[in-house]
C-alpha cells in the first residue's frame, strides 16, 4: 500500500497536516487579540484608573502597529528564513502577552507597551502564515489551504468579544492574557519540530 503523504526534498514522507494545525493554532491566538479586550474596557478603566480615551489606545495602538508591521513583513520575508521569522514573530507576541499579564495596575503604560509589542508580532506572523501556506501546498490544493486560514482569521476576532465578556464575568482581566501564554509556548515548541527546511516548496 503506497504512502499518500507528501514527500520532503529527500523523498521521505512528512506530516504536512500537523504543521498546518500548529500554524493555525498560533494564528488563532494572535488574531483573537485584536478584539479580545473590547468588552474588557470598563474593567480595565477601573483597574488602572484611566479614562475612556486612554483605554481605547489598547485597541487603537494595537491596530496601528499591526498595520505598520504588515508591509514591513514583506521586506523581512524576502530576506530571512521563514521558519526563523515565524518563530521570532511568535516569540515577540509571547513577550508582549507576558508583559500585559504581569502589568501592575499602577502602570497603564506597561499594559499599553505590552499590547504594542503583541501587535508587532501579529503584524509579522500573519503574512508569514500566508506565505508558508502558499509555498508548502501545490497549486491545486492552495484554495483549500487558504480557505482554512481564512476561517481561522475570520472566526477568531468574532469570538473575541464573547470570550472576553465571559472571562471578565467569571475570572479577571489578567486571564485574557494568561490563557494565551501556555498555548503560544506550545505552538513554539511544536513549530520548532514540525517546521523544517527539508519541506519542499512550490512556486507561487
Amino acid at each position: 500500500m503506497s504512502d499518500s503523504r507528501p514527500l520532503d526534498i529527500h523523498g521521505k514522507p512528512y506530516n504536512r497536516t500537523a504543521l498546518v494545525l500548529v500554524l493555525l493554532i498560533g494564528t488563532f491566538c494572535t488574531v483573537l487579540n485584536q478584539t479580545i479586550l473590547s468588552t474588557a474596557f470598563p474593567t480595565l478603566m477601573k483597574a488602572f484608573d484611566v479614562s475612556t480615551s486612554a483605554v481605547q489606545w489598547l485597541t487603537t495602538g494595537f491596530l496601528l502597529v499591526n498595520g505598520i508591521m504588515i508591509p514591513i513583513s514583506a521586506w523581512l520575508i524576502n530576506r530571512f528564513n521563514s521558519k526563523v521569522l515565524y518563530m521570532s514573530a511568535m516569540t515577540v507576541f509571547l513577550l508582549g502577552t507576558i508583559i500585559c499579564y504581569i502589568a501592575p495596575t499602577s502602570s497603564f503604560a506597561t499594559l499599553l507597551i505590552g499590547r504594542l509589542i503583541q501587535a508587532a508580532g501579529v503584524g509579522i506572523s500573519m503574512p508569514i502564515l500566508q506565505t508558508i501556506m502558499l509555498t508548502i501546498f501545490p497549486p491545486e490544493k492552495r484554495g483549500t489551504a487558504m480557505g482554512m486560514a481564512g476561517i481561522v482569521i475570520g472566526l477568531a476576532p468574532a469570538l473575541g468579544p464573547t470570550l472576553s465578556g465571559w472571562i471578565i464575568d467569571s475570572y479577571n482581566w489578567r486571564v485574557l492574557f494568561g490563557m494565551i501564554i501556555p498555548i503560544v509556548l506550545l505552538v513554539l515548541v511544536l513549530a520548532s519540530f514540525q517546521y523544517e527546511e527539508r519541506y519542499p516548496t512550490f512556486e507561487t
